[in-house]
């Protein structure tokens, strides 16, 4: 059975391959992640996830699409639902690229975070394998998530910092914004 994984980064993918191939699962890996900025961060996660896949000789499908304009005008009047429609994009354009090159299921190494919101993956997943006629493959990867960073590291592959959106990425720097304010003052001009 053909599956089309679509991969955020090489370390997520590390807890989903392994289980699916002992499920006998042929898979593909997909990489479409206009959500990632700055360009520097999406092309390191994408040229790591390309080097992995010729590691273990996996097949890696490219759709190339530094979205930065796109998901800012999509997600700009509602910042903190972010991640709804950044699911929803990726899964979307999964499920019908899964549908228009043969594949039986799709899923995504989403579902090995511990951060992401997996009620919404999955709803998102069902409603696009119903959209395009191509089933979706539901697994929970987090018990393979703790694992598979240490296997990353141990490869010496490139570890982000944030989940990939610049409101992320923001996030990460929460603290250090905070206690900046506080030393500068918030109107120093």
């Amino acid at each position: 059975m053909k599956v089309l994984l679509h991969c955020c980064c090489a370390p997520c993918s590390l807890s989903c391959i392994e289980p699916l191939q002992n499920e006998g699962f042929a898979l593909s890996l997909f990489w479409y992640n206009p959500n990632i900025h700055p360009f520097k961060e999406y092309e390191a996660r994408r040229d790591c996830l390309l080097q992995y896949a010729a590691e273990i000789g996996c097949d890696i499908r490219v759709k190339e699409n530094y979205g930065l304009r796109q998901f800012v005008r999509n997600v700009a009047d509602n910042i903190d639902a972010r991640c709804v429609y950044c699911y929803s994009h990726r899964l979307e354009e999964t499920a019908r690229y899964a549908r228009d090159n043969g594949f039986e299921y799709f899923t995504t190494t989403l579902l090995a975070s511990l951060y992401q919101d997996h009620e919404a993956i999955k709803a998102a997943g069902e409603k696009f394998a119903a959209q395009y006629g191509v089933k979706f493959l539901y697994r929970d990867f987090r018990p393979n998530f703790r694992e598979g960073n240490m296997k990353a590291r141990e490869k010496e592959f490139y570890m982000q910092k944030y989940c990939g959106c610049i409101f992320s990425e923001e996030d990460r720097y929460q603290k250090q914004i905070e206690r900046d304010k506080q030393r500068f003052g918030e109107n120093n001009g």
